[in-house]
This record gives C-alpha cells, structure tokens and sequence, in this order.
C-alpha cells in the first residue's frame, strides 16, 4: 500500500512539474509576443479615441491657432501640418515672431528675438523635435513602421486619473512617455526626454478640455512645463482646421536676402527667454505640436 501511494506520488509530482516546465516555457517564448498584442491593444485604442485610423489618414493638412499664456507674458501661436512631412510653427509677441519649420528635408527658423532677421538652418539635435512634430499622424500611430519601440510600463495616475503608461522610443533613441485614460484612451499627460548636445531634457504636457470636431477628439487646454515645474505655461487653443489650403512655400526655407541686424529691446530678450524654457506643445489628436523646446 505504501509502495503504490508513493509511486502515485511522484506521478502527480511529475506532471506538476512538467506543467510547471510548459508555463516556464510559455513565458519565456510567448511573454513578449503577450506583452507586445496588450501594448498594441492600447494603443488601437488610443487610435480609436481620436476617431480612428481611417479619418487619421484623411486629414491631409492641419491648422491650430492659439493664445500662450506664461505670467504677464502673453503670445500667439499657430501650428500647420501638411503631409507627407511638413510643419510650421509660429510664435508672436508684440508683433515679432519666431517661424520653425521643416520641408522633409530642410528644417531653419527666424529669430527675430534674437536679432536675426535671415532665415537659418537647424542643427541636426536642434531640429529634432520639429521632426518628430512633421508627422502628422504622431508616433504612436504605425509606430512599428516608423521605427520606434513600444512597451507598455504600468497603470499610473494622473491628478486622480486611472491612466495606462506607455513608453515609447524614437528611432532617434529619444523617449515619450504617454499616460492614456484607462477609460477614455486619450491622452492626459506626456512626457518628454530629448538628448541635446549630450545633454537629457525633461519636460512635460498635460492635456484636458477635449472637443469633438468631425468626429475627432483635440485638446483645447495645454499646459507645459521642465519636469518637476511647477509652474507651467499655458495654451488655449480657439481654433483647429482640418484639411486647409497650405501652400508648399510656407514651409521651405526662404532665400535670404542681404543682411540686416536690428537692436532688440532688452525687455524683449527678457520675455523670449522666459518663453524658451518652456516646451510648449498642441496636441492634436495624436501629433505633438510644439511651439518650442528649445528656441535659438
């Protein structure tokens, strides 16, 4: 009786452990390809939040308008996209303003605020961000496809809010990570680290007061600031057209002409490094629309 019971035992022993071995094997060899489909699962989600792939990819051309408000500083700011790679971002102040943009292969600016005139091109590190802010769909959509990585983190919350965290890596090795409503997909907060000359930046975005338009969902509040901030800059977003008229031009660099420095007043300087502190950004359904982290 003993002999039979202890034979009976190691069987049973033997398929715990043999089951144990399958599940093993199953972590080892499927675990990723799990923890890839949950991540790409949220990320569909996301994608339907903001009205889903088909009218992502309908919109051919974006305009967002705005006021930016950051203590007694006050300016306006205006984002345009235009496929497949094109973007152009202002900011007035007291009737000066700062143009970046980017063709798809050129990215310049002119910065009136620092006494240039004449258009200028971009570093490679110095246009980063406006690179990534050229697609108009956002990185998270086709994410694969563009070459970046994506990796769900964990559940975190956001001033109360129940959010999925999403970690993702550029191409460039830069990294966003986003944080979506776990009940609505959208976007409440991201954050941002891009290497400058070596050096890590943080910032980072929130995102609230959402409206439909065309069955779209877009921010209309934004609020940016360096990680850790608290005070952070302010967006009001009046306006979003979708699929305007914008003329290739707009984005190219402008020949320049002969050139002439201006005097600037030093109240100005004060104000516009005021501004450059901060990365503001729009976020419109899933584009980051930045207005400027790094302003020179």
């Amino acid at each position: 009786m003993n002999k039979s019971r202890t034979a009976i035992t190691v069987k049973e022993l033997s398929a715990v452990w043999r089951a144990l071995l399958i599940s093993l094997a199953a972590m080892v060899f499927f675990g990723p390809v799990a923890r890839a489909q949950t991540v790409d699962e949220i990320i569909a989600k996301y994608v339907q939040a903001h009205g889903g792939m088909e009218k992502i990819k309908a919109i051919q051309a974006i305009r967002i308008s705005g006021k930016l408000n950051a203590g007694a500083f006050q300016a306006k700011v205006l984002h345009e996209n235009k496929r497949p790679s094109k973007v152009r971002e202002e900011v007035t102040i007291n009737g000066m303003t700062h143009v970046r943009a980017y063709d798809g292969n050129s990215p310049w600016q002119v910065n009136p605020f620092m006494g240039r005139k004449e258009p200028e091109l971009l570093s490679e590190d110095d246009a980063k961000s406006l690179v990534v802010d050229a697609d108009i769909d956002g990185p998270l959509v086709d994410y694969k496809r563009k070459g970046h990585k994506a990796e769900f983190v964990s559940h975190d919350s956001v001033e109360g809010t129940d959010c999925y965290k999403i970690k993702l890596t550029l191409k460039t090795g830069d990294i966003q990570i986003y944080y979506l409503d776990a009940d609505s997909f959208l976007e409440l907060k991201l954050e941002r680290q891009t290497t400058i000359r070596g050096a890590v930046k943080e910032n980072e975005t929130y995102y609230g007061d959402y409206e439909e338009i065309n069955g779209m969902y877009f921010p209309f509040a934004v609020e940016t600031a360096q990680k850790g901030d608290p005070d952070r800059t302010k967006i009001s977003v009046e306006k979003v057209e979708l699929n305007v008229s914008l003329e290739d031009i707009l984005f190219s660099m402008p020949a320049a002409r002969p050139e002439t420095k201006a005097a600037v007043a030093p109240k100005m300087n004060v104000a516009f490094r005021l501004f450059a502190r901060t990365d503001v950004r729009l976020l419109v359904r899933t584009t980051n629309l930045t207005v400027r982290d790094s302003w020179r």
